[in-house]
């Protein structure tokens, strides 16, 4: 079965397409105006092994909210739908991920349960031209929409860069756990409720 999708999202402030391959190679074609943000998405991508391709065109001339917290919200809805009925998932995933003097652990359930646990203390208020208090409204639209429990905790870190790099990167190995297809599982939702 192809897990892939295709979201095009427009608002009065955003107009975005995401597409997404969950059995990717780990491309990524990034274009979301934020040049920071391209690179952690990209993070998510390699790391994730899931092509992410991302148009994105927003009120930048305001800030930067509405365009990274609409990126998440679409990427989420994309993630969704490509996971289809999560028939034989793995459904949690779990990464620690270092880079340097930073480490990060993102943990997920593919639970039909959104909710956001988001623990980051960044040691500056921007990487770049990018405001790091954005990142909490990426996760939590991301996580709203990919209905998706998430657990984001940055343990250490002295680089701001680094702290947000390891949060991506984790975020994406966690992921692809998480989305893993069970070869014992085959045909199995992993619920007793029987459904996700």
């Amino acid at each position: 079965m192809n897990r892939t999708a295709d979201i095009t999202r427009n608002t009065q402030e955003t107009r975005i397409r995401v597409a997404v391959n969950l059995d990717g190679k780990g491309v990524a074609k990034l274009d979301s105006g934020i040049p920071f943000l391209d690179h952690m998405i990209d993070q998510i991508a390699r790391h994730g092994m899931i092509d992410i391709e991302l148009k994105a065109t927003g009120d930048l001339h305001i800030d930067a909210h509405h365009t990274v917290e609409d990126i998440g919200i679409t990427l989420g809805q994309a993630i969704t739908q490509a996971l289809g009925d999560k028939m034989g998932i793995v459904r949690y995933g779990h990464a620690y991920v270092p880079l340097d003097e930073a480490l990060s652990r993102v943990v997920i359930d593919l639970s039909g349960r959104p909710g956001l646990s988001y623990h980051v203390n960044f040691t500056r208020a921007r990487v770049g031209d990018l405001d790091v208090d954005l990142f909490i409204e990426f996760f939590q639209g991301l996580a709203n929409h990919a209905l998706a429990t998430v657990h984001v905790d940055n343990i250490r870190g002295v680089n701001a860069h680094h702290q947000a790099e390891t949060i991506f990167k984790a975020f994406g190995r966690a992921l692809r756990m998480a989305c893993e297809r069970d070869a014992r599982a085959a045909g199995i939702l992993p619920s007793t409720k029987g459904s996700l």
